[in-house]
């Protein structure tokens, strides 16, 4: 079961995609407008937010591999 945290992350990745991601003040401004724009708005912050996520994960990824390739 070494693999169990990385799936966990994986699929808490994949869970907090479907999540609400405004703050109440962007939510508030949209709310009162286009429901297009909302929904872009909300899509580039979760665009935004992906990123730093995946490259932590690959980070960890690569400092994972050092670990076990040195260790052998």
């Amino acid at each position: 079961m070494k693999n169990k945290p990385i799936l966990t992350f994986i699929f808490t990745l994949f869970i907090s995609l479907r999540t609400v991601s405004q703050c109440a003040m962007c939510k508030a401004v949209v709310e009162s407008g286009n429901a297009e724009v909302a929904q872009g708005l909300n899509d580039g912050i979760m665009y935004l937010m992906v990123f730093p996520y995946v490259l932590v994960g690959a980070l960890l990824y690569f400092i994972y591999r050092y670990k076990i390739k040195s260790t052998n």
